[in-house]
């Protein structure tokens, strides 16, 4: 594992509190874990703002949690996913000392917006900060109600830390299926993290957005979830952009040091659409 001092001075090459730049190392290895169990290996795929982070781009914003769609309806089961994880805690703990006590390492189910059955869980975690009181937790969040439109892919994750012999993967979302939720979910929930994460994908150099699969790929899933697909009119019209302004910075001013005003982004929305729609 990694030393405090290590921490610090990321924390102040990225210019953000240092608890951000732990919680970043630690996903990378309980990550790592996932990758590597082979209960989950082939039925669960990593997707969301952090998967853009650990796969795609390592010089994107920082995340706080693990967003999964998982394909294997037998691990909907709370018991069996603390079994799993207390595993893979050992194997964690084998590897690079790092620590997940078992004792608080937990999974509830609950009905999502939809109806539908989906679990999250929560694990603590003891790492390079060393610091005394409750112990800080990532987030799991697994759903089952999820179309797949394209194949999953194996990403390798990356590791921009001193560990030696870092070298693993995990199953992803293509980035085009990552970029079509991230549309569908501005109208599902406008969350302040998705407008960011559309405006900068869209800009983004390092990768040429294919259209018409991102387009393919939103129409399906709206209509799998019966959510209207989303066009600027749509977006402009729901009720959630005053609370998506009112929480821009305290959502993403700890994972982002320079992170621009929530308006600048919400302007860019029109040649989004336009370029989605108007070829």
């Amino acid at each position: 594992m990694i030393n405090k001092q290590e921490i610090m001075e990321e924390a102040k090459k990225h210019n953000l509190p240092p608890n951000t730049i732990e919680k970043d190392y630690v996903l990378n290895w309980l990550l790592a874990g996932i990758g590597e169990a082979k209960p989950l290996q082939a039925n669960w795929v990593f997707k969301g703002g952090t998967c853009l982070k650990k796969c795609y781009f390592e010089s994107y914003r920082f995340s706080e949690d693990l967003d999964f769609t998982v394909t294997n309806i037998a691990h909907r089961n709370p018991d069996y996913l603390k079994t799993v994880f207390v595993d893979i805690a050992d194997w964690v703990y084998e590897q690079v000392g790092l620590e997940f006590p078992a004792d608080e390492i937990s999974f509830e189910s609950y009905n999502n917006p939809r109806g539908k059955l989906s679990i999250q869980g929560k694990l603590a975690y003891k790492g390079p900060m060393q610091r005394k009181g409750n112990n800080p937790t990532i987030k799991l969040d697994l759903s089952w109600d999820e179309l797949l439109v394209e194949s999953p892919v194996r990403k390798s994750i990356y590791q921009p830390y001193s560990d030696a012999n870092f070298n693993f993967q995990v199953q992803t979302y293509c980035i085009e299926e990552i970029f079509a939720e991230k549309l569908r979910a501005l109208v599902e929930r406008m969350r302040p993290r998705d407008l960011y994460d559309i405006i900068h994908l869209f800009n983004d150099s390092r990768w040429s957005p294919d259209r018409e699969r991102v387009l393919a790929a939103l129409k399906q899933k709206c209509a799998f979830k019966a959510v209207e697909v989303p066009t600027l009119a749509l977006v402009n019209a729901m009720p959630g952009k005053s609370d998506l302004m009112a929480d821009w910075e305290n959502m993403l001013a700890h994972q982002i040091s320079e992170l621009g005003s929530p308006g600048y982004y919400w302007e860019k929305l029109p040649i989004v659409f336009n370029w989605l729609y108007n070829p």
